[in-house]
């Protein structure tokens, strides 16, 4: 996949990801678009600026790592561990009174995978759905876009487990930013504020121009070549840096498939998913 990235100035941002659509010849959903400037109209039309943004495809780091490496780099860090302590002898064992076990480390790639939640268990003590939730996130939502300078209508959608806020008439893209970045980071905020308040359980889910539909059909698709390449080569392959979002999705669509792993890599903003063979499942149908 090309890192090719193109500075793509028009009238408006609308007109300048339509450009870059047809430069790279794909649809929105699978750019990464970052608006360099939003432009102005000027005084009839005196000092206007174009508007200026930065567009590059959703990059893959195909790294050709063999299964026997990756199942290494783990067997060096269980040598690396702590050595288990002596038993100490049965007398003094008896002075103190039995400990539960602690429960079972969950892999981060595992608690990705899992349907987010506000502090989950926080509010067990809470119905499971509030009919405050809705209109306070629908509340904050139009705050922030009046302090964006944004006239949007935003309509809220209630179910069992979330509230879907969707903003209409963002046409540019402007509200999704690169990657989904600034969607996201207008929901983090929105969840924050709305955990705070203590209303109920509900995930608060923003969405403009149904993003987030089309961004999760593209992941599946991709998540689907992917595992493909990875059981005919028997090679990892690794997917560039993602969204904790994104890689949910990669994570579930993948977590069923015997023949693979799906593992997490990195830190931060540069954390990564690696699809690996599943070795076990390679010897257990092996005669």
């Amino acid at each position: 996949m090309s890192n090719l990235e193109l500075e793509i100035e028009a009238k408006n941002v609308d007109e300048a990801i339509e450009k870059a659509c047809r430069e790279f010849n794909v649809p929105r959903e699978k750019l990464n678009i970052e608006i360099l400037s939003a432009g102005s109209s000027g005084l009839l039309g005196i000092g206007a600026k174009k508007a200026r943004i930065r567009a590059s495809l959703l990059t893959l780091d195909l790294e050709q790592e063999t299964a026997p490496v990756v199942m290494e780099r783990a067997k060096e860090k269980e040598k690396t561990a702590r050595p288990e302590r002596p038993e100490k002898p049965a007398e003094r064992q008896a002075e103190r009174p039995e400990r539960p076990p602690r429960p079972a480390r969950i892999p981060r790639a595992e608690k990705e995978a899992r349907p987010q939640t506000l502090n989950d268990g926080a509010f067990s003590d809470l119905p499971a759905s509030d009919p405050r939730t809705a209109a306070k996130a629908k509340e904050i939502l139009e705050g922030i876009l009046v302090r964006m300078g944004l006239d949007y209508p935003v309509e809220a959608i209630e179910s069992e487990e979330s509230v879907t806020l969707r903003i209409s008439g963002d046409g540019s893209g402007l509200l999704i930013g690169r990657g989904g970045q600034t969607l996201d980071a207008i929901q983090y905020i929105i969840n924050k504020a709305i955990n705070k308040a203590r209303f109920d359980r509900r995930i608060i889910i923003l969405d403009t121009e149904e993003y987030r539909g089309k961004r999760e059909e593209y992941l599946l698709s991709l998540a689907s070549k992917l595992a493909g390449k990875v059981k005919r080569s028997r090679k990892p392959v690794t997917i560039s840096n993602m969204s904790a979002r994104d890689r949910r999705i990669i994570h579930l669509a993948l977590k069923d498939d015997p023949a693979l792993l799906t593992k997490s890599r990195g830190e931060g903003a540069y954390r990564k998913i690696v699809i690996i063979p599943n070795k076990k499942e390679k010897e257990q149908s092996s005669p």
